[in-house]
């Protein structure tokens, strides 16, 4: 043993093989420990976000609307009649202007925020006005009475605008104060909610309005409803992106007054005046359509002045005038008189627009100054006695013969009022109080309104369906959220982060301040208008320690005995705290209404002169010279400023660059900057080929050989192809870091064009750019027509408004439009093929007569007599044309007193295509009947006239009423329209022939403009009528043709003789079609041989027998109908005590479960406390 070795075995290794264990660790760390937890519910998350973000895409459409002013945005206030729309309008308007409209007609414009305007229109309950606001509102405002849910004129207005392209609806609740308890109001506004969203879109904001103080609605809600109206973005629309248009909210006849004393009947020239939207309109010739009078040319266009403006083109004004006061002053030349523009005291005038509620009384116009006085005409003789203090101040201005210095000078002086005396001379100091008092003294009195709170019971409602306090659908059910709050009724709040602000103070709150994505704090914007509400009461203690106050002005201002000047200069630096944050330097002076004052060249001179004038003193007095008292160039692109710039000089005030031009070689290389920024990002081919040309000409040696050359042409080629697919399709949108997709690749690309536009037409003068442009979209034009009818003028009311819509050259011509249209599921009647129908499609509305028609395996277009039940069909009418896939609502009726319960939508459809040759045909059948028949051919009459009709019809297929096929052959000689057919078998003389053929059908040439404003009643125009309708008005009875009666059909019945099968054909058939007969029996049979005479008592037993069986089944038939009688009888008794024993089982089931449970209750919690433990 101890000689030998021990042999062991052999170490074996660890085996490489890669365990389950191992493969959940080759990445460093355990898969299944980081894997997902519900791959599934993980991938449905990703696939419902990817959905969301994809529905909020759009088709990339540009638009066209100009940046720097805007057209005003169109809120159309829209509800049943009763519903509270007057009184939204003013209490809106009351929130952004502090006025108080006394009565709502026509559009009022008023400025919202620093670059928004809005032009509120009420849309009175006329089917005309619904169509023409739903083609022009950029916002409806679609009051709902909270009390009856969404009503007839609304789901009519909602279908409307869905066909016209849909814009922002805001839905607003009202008369919500009529609901006494707050659970039924809480489930009102839930069911409201739900309902609003099923016919708008899910989650769309709903309003809740309680009720109305002093005639308005409560200032909070407003507020609300206001904030969110100003911040709103909007997207354009497809018709309206393609079409100028103009909503009117003036027109002036300008025909001459002897025109109209020859004939009143004469046609008018009329003067329309409004805010251009959409695409620009041309400057001449240009096609409009008046929505509700027809089609006409402009005579003239001419912009005017803005009369709303916004405050930030007043702000761009005043910076114009401050550039060429510097020029003036570095010209030496004298300084023009700048008006000052004391925005306070015209607010009431600027702020708020609107001519058809006189709101002013005064209107300027370019070659006139229009002033109300209430009456047709006006002769002061007459009127000497009676005349208001207006009419007074009237004729007075028309009498002034001195100017204002002359009547101060030599009298008799101004007399402002007839109670004060005549002022002699100008004392600047005289009026501070009564400015005081003056200036918010509407405001402060309008608190003492009569008390006006609204109505006090429900309305009468023109509902579809349930009314919605008739609805149970959410009555055992309420959200979370609302079964907190029993008392009192939702109402939205807004934490303004402190409570030291006072509600009027917060009234005054600018809407654009929420326009900015870096303000959400209102408590900032409140601190701004502090003071604002009266004029600024100084704080001695402060006015002591301020650094810059001497203590004279202190005094001053301490007392209130400011210089004008300095007042204005309050007063405008207020109003600029609405649109500016506060400026950084601690300056008592604005550089907004700083008049620059530059001292003159002299003292400078002499300021900068030395006794040893050397070069430095003269350098410097070039660079000083250079950088003060040269006025900086004015750049058109300097007036286009983008939005960051715009909020660099908010947060820093407005300064000016006095560094902004240089010395020579500064100002060259500044250019060079300004010119390489505004090529926007396109390479400069032939600056490239010259670098390229002169690095070129260094290599390009007679060493060079020929394909060396060409390699070096090809290269240069490449690059400039490079190059301009770049500039042309932007780089990679997958790889690009700005475009990651196709959708913002398209955007990007669409606003690249628009400012490649932008800056050519920079380029031209005025006068070209408007030939070529036309008036852009938010110009204030007035346009003037020639010969509109005089029913225009003399019907106009304000109520209704007045639609311009720019017409394309396409649609100015008419023609045959196919169409696909679907009666609406809501209208009760079916459609029927050439009834006058009114289509609302483009700006026009007019009737016509469509022809309904379906395709029959894509071979012909048949004619349908009505339109399918729930399906589309096409139809074809004549009309004024319009681009395909362009939207349209059909009616059956559009005036008020025609208007029943029903729904007043009758079709929607889509134009497919227009001025096609299409052919439609509809079913005719020829019916003949044969009076000579041959073997396998017939002599057929009645069919057709003449021989040339038969000739038309040669070969054509013909089939009787037992199927019988035939052909038509030949006409006869002899009788006139009898013709020769051929059938597959023999026919009979009682059958009748058929010709089935398709008749073409024409489309009538019928167009009937609605032209409802010709009215003088603009909501009862009348189309052209049925004659069934026609009859019915005139109580005319309706004739009856004797062919047309029904009569009762009396038909003999037909006896057919046997089939006859021939012997020959009968062995043939196989055994399945033997015709199987019994063969007649030769041999008579027992029965019928034998003769069974009756005796007499026989004869009497079987009369016996047969009256026993009679009273026996007699008596069987009343005995089974009393045993029956008797088991229902048996069967109602079981089954109510069947009925009692489910009854206790029942109950003994419930008891004993509740039983159950509640041991089952007391167990687990015994044993979950004792898990506790």
């Amino acid at each position: 043993m101890d000689g030998q070795q021990q042999a062991n075995k052999a170490h074996r290794g660890g085996s490489n093989k890669t365990t389950a264990k191992k493969k959940l660790h080759q990445n460093g760390q355990n898969i299944k420990a980081f894997a997902v937890s519900a791959p599934r519910k993980l991938e449905r998350m990703a696939r419902r976000t990817h959905d969301v973000n994809e529905k909020k895409l759009h088709v990339p459409m540009v638009d066209r609307t100009p940046d720097d002013d805007p057209p005003p945005v169109i809120v159309a206030v829209v509800g049943p009649p009763g519903t509270g729309k007057t009184t939204l309008i003013k209490s809106l308007i009351r929130r952004l202007t502090k006025t108080s409209l006394t009565e709502v007609k026509g559009p009022i414009t008023v400025v919202s925020g620093k670059r928004r305007r809005l032009t509120f229109l009420e849309c009175n309950n006329d089917l005309n006005s619904m169509i023409d606001v739903a083609k022009i509102a950029d916002l409806v405002l679609l009051l709902i009475d909270g009390n009856y849910g969404l009503e007839m004129e609304t789901m009519e207005f909602l279908n409307i605008a869905q066909h016209h392209g849909m814009p922002r609806v805001l839905g607003v609740a009202t008369h919500l104060d009529l609901f006494k308890s707050q659970s039924t109001l809480r489930t009102s506004k839930k069911r409201l909610k739900h309902r609003f969203w099923t016919e708008v879109y899910q989650g769309a904001k709903l309003f809740y309005l309680s009720g109305v103080i002093n005639g308005r609605y409560p200032d909070r809600e407003i507020l609300n409803l206001s904030r969110f109206i100003s911040v709103m973005k909007f997207r354009p629309l497809k018709w309206r992106n393609e079409h100028p248009y103009l909503l009117a909210d003036r027109i002036t006849d300008l025909t001459h007054p002897q025109l109209i004393a020859d004939n009143p009947k004469c046609d008018r020239k009329v003067a329309i005046y409004g805010y251009l939207h959409g695409t620009p309109l041309p400057s001449q010739d240009a096609h409009i359509h008046i929505a509700g009078v027809g089609d006409y040319h402009v005579q003239a266009v001419e912009k005017l002045p803005d009369p709303c403006p916004t405050p930030y083109f007043e702000q761009k004004l005043e910076e114009l005038e401050r550039e060429r006061a510097k020029a003036a002053a570095e010209a030496g030349e004298p300084l023009a008189k700048t008006t000052r523009r004391r925005k306070r005291l015209e607010d009431k005038q600027k702020i708020i627009y609107a001519p058809m509620s006189d709101v002013g009384g005064v209107l300027v116009d370019k070659d006139a100054v229009y002033i109300d006085i209430g009456k047709e005409s006006f002769n002061r003789e007459d009127n000497e006695e009676d005349m208001g203090e207006g009419e007074k101040l009237v004729t007075d201005l028309q009498e002034v013969s001195k100017t204002m210095q002359e009547r101060l000078e030599e009298g008799p002086g101004l007399q402002l009022f007839s109670s004060s005396k005549a002022v002699h001379n100008v004392n600047d100091e005289s009026e501070e109080e009564e400015e005081e008092g003056g200036l918010l003294s509407d405001l402060e009195d309008d608190d003492e309104v009569k008390q006006n709170t609204g109505r006090k019971s429900l309305r009468k409602a023109r509902v579809y369906g349930k009314a919605l306090n008739e609805d149970d659908e959410f009555d055992n059910e309420l959200s979370d959220d609302e079964d907190v709050v029993e008392e009192q009724p939702d109402m939205v709040e807004v934490d303004f982060g402190n409570d030291r602000y006072k509600e009027n103070e917060l009234e005054f709150v600018e809407d654009d301040i929420l326009s900015s994505d870096d303000e959400n704090d209102y408590a900032a914007a409140a601190s701004r208008l502090r003071g604002s509400n009266g004029r600024k009461r100084w704080d001695i203690n402060k006015l002591l320690y301020m650094p810059n106050v001497s203590p004279l002005d202190a005094i001053k201002r301490w007392k209130g005995e400011e210089d004008d000047d300095e007042e204005e200069e309050d007063i405008e630096q207020d109003d600029d705290d609405f649109f500016q944050k506060k400026d950084v330097q601690e300056s008592s002076e604005d550089l907004d209404t700083l008049r620059p004052k530059y001292p003159s060249l002299e003292e400078l001179k002499a300021r900068f002169s030395s006794e040893d004038s050397d070069e430095e003193y003269e350098s410097g007095y070039k660079i000083l010279k250079s950088r003060l008292l040269t006025a900086p160039k004015m750049n058109d692109d300097e007036e286009q400023k983008d939005e960051e710039g715009d909020d660099d000089e908010e947060v820093y005030g407005d300064f000016e660059d006095l560094e902004a031009e240089g010395e020579d070689s500064e100002q060259q290389e500044d250019e060079d900057e300004d010119e390489e920024k505004d090529e926007d990002d396109f390479a400069d081919f032939e600056a490239e080929e010259q670098k390229e040309g002169d690095s070129d000409a260094e290599v390009n040696d007679e060493n060079l050989s020929v394909e060396e050359k060409r390699k070096l042409n090809a290269a240069k080629k490449a690059k400039l192809k490079m190059q301009f697919e770049e500039e042309e399709y932007g780089e990679d949108p997958e790889g690009d870091n700005e475009a990651e997709t196709w959708y913002e690749f398209q955007k990007n690309k669409m606003a690249k064009q628009l400012e490649i536009n932008k800056a050519e037409f920079e380029q031209l003068d005025q006068a070209t750019r408007l030939k070529i442009e036309g008036f852009r979209a938010g110009s204030y034009v007035k346009l003037v027509f020639n010969n509109l009818p005089c029913e225009f003028v003399e019907n106009f009311q304000p109520e209704y408004p007045i639609v311009l819509g720019g017409l394309l050259a396409t649609e100015s011509r008419f023609g045959i439009m196919n169409v696909r249209i679907r009666r609406h599921r809501w209208h009760k009647k079916i459609l029927k093929s050439q009834d006058p129908l009114i289509l609302s499609l483009g700006w026009r509305r007019f009737q016509t007569l469509p022809i309904y028609t379906t395709s029959d395996s894509r071979t012909r277009n048949r004619m349908l007599k009505y339109t399918p039940e729930h399906a589309y069909c096409f139809a074809s009418f004549y009309g004024p044309l319009v681009a395909p896939n362009t939207t349209f609502v059909g009616f059956n009726i559009v005036d008020s007193r025609s208007t029943t319960g029903a729904f007043r939508v009758a079709a929607t459809g889509i134009v497919e295509d227009l001025n096609s040759s299409v052919e439609i045909v509809k079913k005719l059948k020829l019916v003949g009947y044969p009076y000579k028949i041959f073997r396998n051919t017939a002599f057929v009459k009645d069919m057709f006239t003449n021989a040339l009709e038969v000739a038309k019809f040669e070969g054509a297929q013909i089939r009787t009423v037992s199927g019988i096929r035939g052909e038509i052959k030949r006409a006869l000689s002899k009788p006139d329209g009898h013709f020769r057919a051929t059938f597959e078998d023999k026919v009979l003389m009682s059958d009748t022939i058929f010709l089935k053929t398709w008749y073409p059908v024409k489309v009538k040439k019928f167009y009937n403009p609605v032209t409802s404003l010709l009215l003088g009643q603009h909501n009862e125009w009348k189309g052209m009528r049925l004659t069934g309708q026609v009859r019915a008005d005139a109580n005319i009875a309706t004739p009856m043709n004797n062919d047309s009666a029904y009569k009762k059909v009396e038909r003999s019945e037909r006896r057919f003789n046997a089939l006859k099968v021939p012997k020959s054909i009968r062995e043939n058939l196989p055994f399945k079609s033997q015709i199987h007969e019994m063969k007649p029996q030769k041999k008579k049979t027992y029965l019928s041989k034998r003769a069974v005479v009756l005796g007499g008592d026989e004869k009497k037993a079987r009369d016996l027998m047969q009256k026993i069986a009679t009273v026996r089944k007699e008596k069987e038939t009343k005995r089974k109908t009393k045993k029956d009688e008797k088991f229902r009888e048996k069967l109602k008794t079981i089954a109510k005590k069947e009925e009692l024993r489910k009854e206790k089982e029942r109950e003994r089931k419930k008891d004993y479960f509740a039983k159950e449970g509640k041991k089952r209750g007391s167990s687990e919690g015994g044993q979950a406390k004792r898990r506790r433990t």
